[in-house]
């Protein structure tokens, strides 16, 4: 049997009316991402090198162009750094204790034991904000206070940074790799597309090496673009508040409804818990009403859900809709 990993979004009856099981900025999409990608040249091959991008993608982040590399996808990305972590001799992977399923399915398929006893070199992975429950990663601490000596690769997953809504940055300690996928903040997630700054132009060098030909085609060439541009960024900064907002809602909604929610979350995402007996058979009346939740269980938070925040009209019918199950799941 194939092993189909879990996601949010759309499933096999669709794209849901309200989709709470995704994270992506519900504000969007970002309108001159979207001029972007409708104006994207798709009868012809991208630069293979992608110089005017990878120029771009530098400048915006204020670093070496040679230490910008492109990836099909974060998922891409998070198998290629395995296969490069066990080509260096790596053996051990130190995985966040709730976080994305690919990184651990990335390190089972490389050979790499999900722990590393202390001292010992390894891949480590981080995400700041953590997904799902939206909280800073302690990991994060931990580098910048143990400067890394055992040449293992330190990774953050920048993916929940710009959705950040307390108004604070992402700190990247030395020597880490920072991995971007601004398709979630820009709300076009149907646009696969991710690149990583690495600690140094050999580092990205050696990741490099293992890409196929051509990782961006033009939409993604047309994304990062944009991304990586004023007008983009203003109107990401300017939806900020927007979804502040509508997360505080969200969140009284829930503790109306009789949810625990968990605390702490930094994102336009969080968790909660709702009284249930049938968990799974709740989250299928719902998706059948057009609303979808994320169940947590395979984050290793069984019977919770993670809920992407979105505006007042979807958290209005989540609150119909709960109410109309009744008694058969509460």
């Amino acid at each position: 049997m194939r092993f189909l990993p879990l996601h949010g979004g759309a499933d096999a009856l669709g794209v849901p009316a309200h989709d709470f099981s995704t994270n992506a900025n519900a504000c969007g999409p970002c309108p001159c991402a979207l001029a972007a990608l409708s104006a994207a040249d798709r009868s012809r091959y991208p630069d293979p090198t992608y110089t005017a991008l990878r120029a771009r993608i530098a400048e915006f982040h204020g670093v070496a162009a040679d230490r910008v590399v492109f990836a099909a996808s974060a998922s891409e990305a998070i198998h290629r750094l395995s296969a490069m972590a066990a080509r260096a001799g790596l053996r051990h992977a130190v995985l966040p204790a709730h976080g994305y399923g690919d990184y651990p399915r990335a390190a089972a398929v490389w050979g790499l034991q999900a722990s590393a006893p202390n001292g010992f070199p390894a891949l480590h992975w981080a995400c700041e904000p953590a997904s799902p429950l939206g909280t800073a990663d302690a990991a994060l601490a931990h580098w910048a206070a143990a400067p890394d000596v055992t040449e293992s690769l330190r990774v953050i997953d920048m993916a929940y940074a710009p959705l950040r809504l307390d108004g604070n940055t992402t700190p990247t300690p030395p020597g880490a790799w920072q991995l971007w996928t601004p398709n979630k903040a820009l709300g076009l997630t149907g646009v696969r597309a991710a690149y990583l700054l690495a600690p140094s132009a050999n580092a990205a060098a050696a990741l490099d090496a293992l890409a196929p030909s051509w990782p961006l085609g033009a939409d993604g060439v047309a994304l990062l673009t944009a991304w990586a541009s004023d007008e983009a960024q203003a109107w990401l900064r300017a939806s900020l508040p927007t979804l502040r907002a509508w997360k505080a809602t969200q969140m009284q909604l829930c503790a109306e409804l009789g949810w625990a929610v968990h605390s702490g979350s930094l994102a336009n995402f969080f968790v909660a818990r709702p009284p249930l007996r049938d968990l799974p058979g709740a989250l299928q009346a719902l998706r059948a009403q057009g609303i979808k939740l994320r169940d947590t269980a395979s984050f290793g938070l069984p019977g919770q859900v993670r809920l992407g925040v979105l505006p007042p009209a979807s958290q209005n019918a989540l609150r119909e809709a709960w109410v109309g199950l009744g008694a058969r799941y509460h």
